[in-house]
């Protein structure tokens, strides 16, 4: 077992302890706290359908799998996991990213209890035959939901009209031809390919004890065969596949998102150029830019104007949601400003009143047990620590800015927009 200890004189002090089994246990000490949240994660998420095992030769896998072996955890021969949970007062809920499947729990009172429930489950992997056909059919109906829910669309349109080649354009859920060929072997492998303590960590915050927690956890660890595991994600093209997509559904008003795709330099990208991204767009687009304030006078758009980094193995990209009757104007707009602000420089004062916005939110996390385990998770999939953020803010500056703008170009943008059906 191997421990470091990170702290920070305003904010304190978390600890991460690797076992002996390879797990990463990361717990921050928030006594006084009346709630603790614990999260059991893997890096296991929907863009994972091509791997292989202890350096052995590529295994392919239908879309959706990550997100079907999510499901069927839940389930066990003890009956359903939700209601063991219930009986302890606790909440309960689970989540498949492109990048890492998440069980967690957060509760008031009978933390040890709740942790115990959670080692069991996610480590007590239940599949027949006749469940898997079951699942199959409710999982194919929430994919038929999502096939018409205009948010998802804009979204998952703008992705597979971007890549070419990176499974993050295929929904997380899969497709109904994809899970149909999904059987309990191939649950069971992605399990126990995945689902191995050294591709796994568990996150926690709260008013715990960091001893009594590590040695519960060490009690609960299953005996589990030794697996290392390695990726094959396709590489990606520079290009996107095409610049504009749309769709009719059933809407009031259009929806458009709109994306600049950027191929990482690295595997993932870093903290510093995540952070970089983050004030980037909230100077481009953000409530108090003068974009978003021309967009809202001139009436392209309604109240809201949101924006993204999304990135993560292998992609990235800057998205710009919203509402509008005329998308194509919008894009127009942003592509005006950002070329406006590369020739004539950003707003000084606005830049730095971002940054101080964001050290006041990157303190307020620390108010919340789910914002620090959730915080957590980012450190155990991407590397760094809870504090990198307010570290490296103070090392931002105006050049990085216009560096990140630069990568927003019209060559690299696609619009993906929702229309009203007639």
């Amino acid at each position: 077992m191997k421990t470091e200890i990170f702290k920070n004189s305003l904010l304190g002090q978390y600890s991460k302890t690797v076992l002996e089994n390879g797990l990463s246990v990361y717990i921050m000490e928030k006594p006084g706290f009346d709630s603790s949240f614990a999260l059991y994660g893997t890096k296991y998420g929907s863009i994972n359908t091509k791997f292989s095992r202890n350096g052995g030769p590529d295994i392919e896998v239908p879309a959706g799998i990550a997100h079907f072996l999510e499901h069927k955890l839940f389930e066990s021969e003890e009956g359903d996991t939700f209601q063991r949970f219930a009986k302890t007062g606790a909440y309960c809920n689970a989540y498949t990213s492109f990048d890492k499947t998440c069980y967690i729990f957060s509760c008031t009172k009978s933390f040890n209890e709740n942790l115990d429930i959670l080692l069991d489950f996610v480590q007590s992997p239940y599949f027949t035959a006749e469940t898997v056909a079951k699942e199959q059919g409710i999982i194919a109906q929430e994919i038929k939901m999502y096939e018409d829910n205009p948010g998802w669309r804009v979204f998952f349109n703008l992705l597979r009209t971007m890549y070419e080649n990176h499974p993050v354009k295929i929904d997380i859920a899969g497709t109904v031809d994809s899970i149909a060929q999904i059987d309990d072997k191939l649950l069971y492998e992605c399990y126990n390919t995945f689902y191995n303590p050294s591709n796994m960590f568990i996150c926690i915050a709260g008013n715990v004890k960091t001893n009594e927690v590590l040695s519960q956890i060490e009690k609960g660890m299953k005996p589990h065969e030794k697996v290392s595991v390695k990726s094959a994600v396709s590489s990606e093209v520079k290009e996107v596949k095409e610049h504009y997509i749309e769709q009719a559904l059933e809407v009031s008003k259009p929806l458009f998102c709109y994306g600049f795709k950027d191929i990482p330099k690295t595997e993932r990208v870093g903290i510093k150029d995540r952070m970089i991204a983050g004030i980037t767009l909230d100077l481009l687009c953000g409530d108090c830019s003068s974009l978003y304030r021309r967009l809202l006078a001139d009436g392209l758009i309604d109240n809201e104007l949101s924006s993204e980094h999304f990135q993560g193995e292998g992609y990235s990209a800057f998205i710009i949601e919203g509402e509008s009757d005329n998308p194509k104007a919008v894009a127009e707009e942003i592509n005006k400003e950002i070329k406006n602000l590369i020739k004539n420089g950003i707003d000084t004062r606005l830049f730095e009143a971002i940054k101080k916005a964001a050290y006041g939110d990157a303190v307020k996390r620390f108010d919340s047990t789910d914002n620090i385990v959730t915080d957590m998770q980012d450190c155990a999939i991407s590397g760094g620590t809870l504090f990198d953020s307010i570290d490296l803010l103070g090392s931002i500056n105006e050049q990085d800015i216009l560096t990140c703008l630069e990568k927003l170009t019209e060559p690299s943008a696609v619009l993906s927009v929702i229309t009203p059906r007639n």
